[in-house]
């Protein structure tokens, strides 16, 4: 039976895994990313991991999610704002003669919801967005069962979305975006420094210790988490008026403080979208985690070579 390979690039790792066709993981592998992540760099160890992965050869396509718009046919990187040196890149072009197996490129958000949409919390739903919050904010958008991806392959940036223009500078050239607030360094700007932000006040600006000093009710964290909160409703109520999607999907590492920031955005949400646009919206946590992206890649892989289509 043909089997698939799915990677997730991510900034500081490389996540891949290889499944059956029903999605069923057989095995996997984490390689740090090069640092710098220049595209040469890059390609080397993707080419040594996949080939690690599956020495046999048993998985003839192989899918790849990277943070950025690609083009339409899943062939070039067109930018990833947050890695050096990739515009333009024919990463597919360059991999396919060392590989000697197919490969298509897609956004990493887009991975990630069609992960959650095959064997996660979108399973069943046909118009869904997703939020990945993490060092960005991606995300990927799922209308009447397809993905959102425009005519040249860059739509569904949600991360990118002014909610404030006059705010921060973004990589994209845009001020205030969504990712100036609920990314990480978004976060710890929030906390009340910039998004370098180190110095003796690094432990309290790191996620996973604001998340526990909110656990034990510390009202700083606490109303740090509220803050961000309010960000992601705002951001996200832009979003549902132009969507009506009928799920909202957060996901990232900063999702496990779900339980500290979603309620406020939800609050944000009743205030600002008016009852017609939000009827009967779900807003919850992905269910696949961080193997959502490496998952969704393989099922496009699938889709894009295999002809499968979801549902």
């Amino acid at each position: 039976m043909t089997q698939l390979i799915g990677v997730d690039l991510g900034g500081t790792a490389i996540k891949l895994g290889r499944f059956d066709r029903d999605g069923a993981l057989l095995a996997e592998l984490e390689v740090p990313t090069p640092q710098p992540s220049m595209p040469g760099a890059v390609v080397m160890a993707l080419v040594e991991a996949i080939e690690t992965l599956d020495p046999e050869r048993r998985a003839p396509w192989v899918g790849i999610g990277l943070p950025g718009p690609m083009d339409a046919a899943g062939r070039v990187a067109r930018v990833c704002i947050n890695l050096p040196g990739w515009q333009q890149v024919p990463l597919a072009e360059w991999l396919e003669p060392q590989l000697q197996r197919r490969v298509t490129l897609a956004n990493d958000g887009n991975c990630a919801l069609m992960g959650e949409a095959w064997q996660g919390a979108a399973a069943g739903y046909s118009d869904v967005l997703l939020l990945t919050l993490g060092t960005g904010v991606g995300g990927g958008v799922l209308l009447e069962g397809r993905l959102l991806t425009g005519h040249g392959g860059a739509a569904s940036e949600p991360g990118l979305i002014c909610v404030n223009p006059d705010g921060p500078p973004c990589n994209s050239g845009n001020r205030g975006s969504l990712e100036q607030y609920c990314s990480i360094g978004g976060l710890r700007r929030l906390a009340g420094a910039d998004a370098a932000g180190a110095g003796s006040r690094a432990s309290e600006l790191d996620p996973r210790e604001l998340c526990r000093r909110a656990d034990q009710g510390d009202a700083e964290a606490l109303a740090i988490w509220q803050s961000y909160g309010r960000w992601l409703g705002i951001g996200l109520s832009s979003l549902i008026y132009v969507l009506t999607p009928k799920l909202v999907l957060v996901g990232g590492g900063l999702s496990a403080a779900s339980r500290h920031f979603l309620p406020a955005a939800q609050r944000e949400l009743e205030q600002r979208v008016q009852a017609e646009s939000r009827q009967g919206l779900e807003l919850r946590c992905c269910a696949l985690g961080n193997g959502a992206g490496r998952l969704g890649a393989a099922r496009l892989a699938l889709e894009r070579f295999g002809q499968a289509r979801l549902g």
